[in-house]
């Protein structure tokens, strides 16, 4: 779907919640060969029953990919990706887990090299279907604004 907004269409504290997704065995094994990550942490049920965590655990990466790959719902054709910041995983995920993602406007700022953009970060929470949250990160985007700042 596409939703046009400027940067100063942006609300602070606005939010959207996705849809859910479990994850699968096929999601581990498809992620482990692309990245080439067979560590038996995610790989290896044996190991990981004598480990902290009682069994496998999701990629880092693949929560990430996931969990704002669930996002993509909206095109705004003037906003672009910036990159990421402050990306944690405080909650492993699990085979069987079903996770979500939540968007929050976090904060919207002039962009200092930029005048006729803005940067809004998005506040991104991927969340486990007990509320606990598997991923954290800002999403920092450059959006145009209607007129150049001054």
């Amino acid at each position: 779907m596409e939703k046009e907004q400027f940067f100063e269409d942006y609300v602070t504290g606005e939010a959207r919640r996705t849809l859910g997704r479990t994850i699968t065995e096929t999601d581990f094994v498809v992620h482990a060969g692309h990245t080439g990550d067979f560590f038996p942490h995610h790989m290896d049920a044996e190991f990981c029953a004598r480990s902290a965590f009682g069994q496998r655990i999701a990629h880092g990466t693949m929560t990430f990919a996931i969990g704002v790959g669930l996002t993509a719902t909206q095109i705004n054709p003037r906003a672009f990706t910036y990159g990421y910041e402050r990306l944690r995983f405080p909650t492993p995920v699990h085979i069987g887990d079903t996770i979500h993602t939540v968007v929050t406007i976090g904060r919207t700022e002039p962009d200092a090299k930029r005048p006729g953009y803005g940067r809004v970060v998005e506040i991104t929470e991927t969340k486990k279907q007990d509320g606990s949250t598997a991923m954290y990160c800002e999403h920092v985007l450059l959006v145009e604004r209607r007129e150049a700042a001054e």
